[in-house]
């Protein structure tokens, strides 16, 4: 097998990740358009996230939030966004560079990306390693869902539901619709 050394893997996840930073940059100048709204998933342990000691404690791995109705706060730059949000009733500034976001979702349009973190890449273990090796003889594709479903949200960006077990009112649960997602897989493509 030939060596990539062009690292179509990387140039692929950049790109998908250009595509995020687009709609974010927009929604920070224009506000969200229409039904539109966000469920981004992180790393909460990526160098560069800032995030409270106190979220930090409760999502040591991964943390998802929602922008919708209640953000404050949000700037985009090449490397990271930053916005303001409400955990609790206590308002919390966050900083997610893009290289810590793990997965994307707008549930209005069914449309979704996950990507691949650079510290799992390096922390990927032999397993995972012949899974890519395998995966490399397929090129990269989008991958249809039948239904998908938004991912269960760690907080919110608006005040707690009446229940306190709920994180997400419940007009903000995905909708079925007729067609699928959008996934976009990059983790089965990269570098031994």
């Amino acid at each position: 097998m030939s060596v990539d050394h062009i690292r179509y893997d990387l140039l692929t996840q950049e790109a998908l990740r250009s595509v995020l930073r687009r709609v974010l940059q927009d929604a920070a100048k224009s506000g969200l358009p229409g039904d539109h709204h966000f469920y981004i998933s992180f790393n909460t342990g990526a160098p560069g996230v800032r995030v409270s000691k106190r979220l930090r404690a409760q999502y040591p791995e991964e943390m998802t939030v929602v922008l919708q109705h209640q953000f404050r706060d949000l700037t985009v730059n090449e490397q990271a966004f930053e916005v303001g949000l409400s955990f609790s009733g206590v308002n919390e500034h966050l900083v997610v560079p893009f290289d810590a976001i793990k997965r994307f979702f707008d549930p209005s349009v069914q449309f979704g990306l996950q990507f691949e973190t650079m510290a799992a890449t390096d922390e990927a273990g032999p397993k995972e390693a012949a899974a890519s090796a395998e995966a490399e003889k397929t090129p990269a594709k989008p991958v249809p869902v039948a239904k998908a479903t938004a991912p269960a949200p760690a907080a919110v960006s608006q005040e707690p539901a009446a229940k306190p077990d709920v994180l997400a009112p419940e007009g903000d649960a995905p909708r079925k619709g007729d067609g699928g997602a959008e996934v976009v897989r990059l983790d089965r493509f990269r570098k031994k």
